[in-house]
């Protein structure tokens, strides 16, 4: 089928909400509220196709900078699959990021498919999920009180000279010179958002006024999902890990774990965390630079 009929055009409010469901449905739980900070990365990067005024498809294919891009939210409604929508918006987001080195996340089974067009991969990423030792009490209550930050009661064990503090006390440009390490672009307006939302936990490791580590927590429909998370070593992630699951409702994070950090996925099974599914970083060209021995968690895989 050609896909013929079917309207393309920008998602307004109401349709990165709607994208957010058939992520959902999906079964990949994205944050109840990253639609928002999705939209500070580039409000025209999220597109939509209709047939008859109906939502039937869609994809995202944000720009960052003058010459990175990543696709992501790749969805056709199930009743419309085979029909030639989905490739239709495929080839409108590929459109929209052409002259571009491009990322995905994909799927084990669309991977075979991103092959075909041009994308190959660099590294899988495990989402593992879990409540992490040293997060629940013997009796099976959740440690609170402020646990994970400095000066809260049931802080996790974290290495001498480490402190772990809210990350929006620190001076923004910190924040975003130390993301700037491990991912290939700059992204200051998704970042300032994708840390302070409300609902959500910014953490930060500091070691000697030095930022050492960065991880974020956002509540979801399944468990709490946990991204970025970035670390000096082992060790900070781990605090940084248990601090956050403490600001999960249950306790219970999802985190997906690049294994271009090779000793990151055994940390995470070591703290009691389980793999539930897979999916490649693919790129259309070489990888792009970045700190990844310090990747514990990407950020999202949407939008990288």
């Amino acid at each position: 089928m050609t896909g013929t009929g079917c309207e393309i055009g920008g998602a307004g409010a109401a349709d990165m909400e709607l994208m957010r469901v058939w992520a959902e449905e999906e079964g990949w739980n994205p944050g109840d509220s990253d639609r928002f900070a999705f939209a500070a990365a580039d409000p025209e990067g999220f597109l939509v196709g209709r047939v008859g005024g109906e939502p039937v498809a869609c994809i995202s294919a944000v720009r960052y900078g003058s010459d990175f891009g990543f696709i992501g939210f790749y969805i056709a409604r199930p009743a419309f699959r085979g029909q030639g929508y989905g490739i239709r918006l495929w080839r409108a987001g590929m459109e929209r990021l052409r002259g571009r080195l491009v990322g995905l996340d994909g799927v084990v089974a669309q991977q075979d498919n991103y092959r075909r067009s041009g994308f190959r991969p660099a590294w899988n990423n495990t989402r593992l999920e879990g409540v992490p030792w040293g997060v629940v009490e013997p009796g099976g209550a959740l440690l609170s009180g402020g646990a994970g930050v400095s000066g809260g009661a049931g802080v996790p064990r974290v290495p001498a000279g480490v402190e772990l503090v809210h990350a929006g006390s620190l001076p923004f440009a910190q924040l975003a010179a130390y993301d700037r390490r491990f991912f290939p672009a700059s992204r200051d307006a998704f970042l300032s958002l994708w840390t302070a939302l409300p609902g959500r936990t910014a953490l930060a490791a500091v070691r000697d006024g030095r930022i050492a580590g960065l991880g974020v927590v956002r509540p979801s429909a399944g468990p709490s999902r946990v991204g970025p998370l970035y670390a000096d070593g082992p060790d900070v992630a781990a605090a940084l890990l248990r601090g956050l699951a403490r600001h999960a409702p249950d306790g219970r994070i999802s985190v997906d774990v690049p294994d271009a950090n090779p000793g990151a996925a055994g940390l995470l099974a070591g703290l009691g965390l389980v793999p539930v599914f897979e999916t490649a970083r693919m790129y259309t060209g070489p990888a792009p630079d970045a700190d990844l021995a310090g990747v514990y968690g990407v950020t999202s895989l949407e939008l990288g």
